[in-house]
């Protein structure tokens, strides 16, 4: 949709005007322009989006519309609006992240769903590798009070960013271990594994639209598959009889992980496809 030219005075600093005028310069450079410009504003004044409808014709000052203009130039230059600030919601969860850890996307969600149908409510032992942001982990944490959570990952920065993610949702039922995948949890058995490894292939041109989230956390290698190899060959001896490993890959891995999965000796393999009807999460039993 395009934003008329007149629709405001360029020195009009109500906040109708302003985000009219955020929508019309990001119209070119996101397909949720109108939003982006209402969650920067609302972000820049510190005040919720409905705060903007209900006070549309107010004004604001010259250091708030200046620091609402550089995030909007930021914003248009591709940079993610969780990194703008520092703020996505996941399974209704308000998760801090930073620039150091990947942005928590919708479809990730299936693979919380897909651990809530695999085990009831009663206890379990629970590993999220490679966890981030803490997102898997703490939405399971939040659903499920009496399992316990064991979340990894190999970067120290993310696991405190977790951590605090951890404290600000009051989610004591998750411990965080810094480690490479199951190096950080040895001997350690599990009812049930859950992982969100990176498996973009190296060369994938996908990676230029992301060229503002970390490397380390989309690209394991030239195929895309080496985590996924990693965790599956590995989760055997790390899941008890009987307990369930979900990961989350490509749209187009659904194959060569199920491969994997029963090269590794695991049964009752199923994919599920996301909102979108991609192949997206698959699971697979230990006998």
């Amino acid at each position: 949709m395009a934003v008329s030219g007149n629709v405001t005075d360029p020195g009009d600093s109500t906040l109708r005007a302003l985000v009219e005028r955020g929508w019309g310069e990001l119209a070119t450079s996101s397909v949720s322009a109108r939003l982006d410009a209402e969650v920067l504003l609302a972000y820049a004044l510190r005040r919720p989006r409905s705060y903007l409808l209900s006070h549309d014709a107010s004004r604001i000052d010259a250091a708030t519309t200046a620091h609402f203009r550089s995030l909007l130039a930021r914003r248009a230059a591709g940079v993610p609006l969780a990194y703008l600030t520092g703020v996505r919601e996941f399974w209704s969860l308000p998760l801090a992240v930073t620039p150091e850890v990947l942005i928590p996307r919708p479809e990730t969600e299936l693979a919380v769903e897909r651990c809530l149908a695999l085990h009831d409510a009663s206890p379990a032992a629970v590993a999220d590798l490679g966890t981030g942001s803490g997102a898997i982990a703490l939405a399971l944490a939040v659903e499920r009070a009496q399992w316990r959570i064991a979340a990894t990952d190999c970067a120290a920065n993310s696991l405190q960013l977790a951590r605090t993610n951890a404290e600000q949702l009051g989610a004591r039922n998750v411990e965080f271990f810094e480690g490479d995948w199951f190096g950080a949890l040895p001997g350690r058995q599990f009812e049930l594994i859950v992982s969100n490894p990176p498996y973009v292939a190296a060369h994938d041109p996908a990676l230029a639209a992301l060229q503002y989230e970390p490397a380390a956390a989309l690209t394991p290698g030239v195929t895309g598959l080496e985590a996924l190899a990693t965790i599956i060959s590995h989760a055997p001896a790390h899941l008890l009889g009987g307990g369930w490993l979900v990961v989350e890959h490509g749209a187009g891995q659904a194959a060569d992980v199920t491969r994997l999965l029963v090269g590794a000796g695991f049964t009752r393999v199923r994919c599920h496809p996301d909102l979108a009807g991609r192949d997206r999460v698959t699971e697979a039993q230990r006998p």
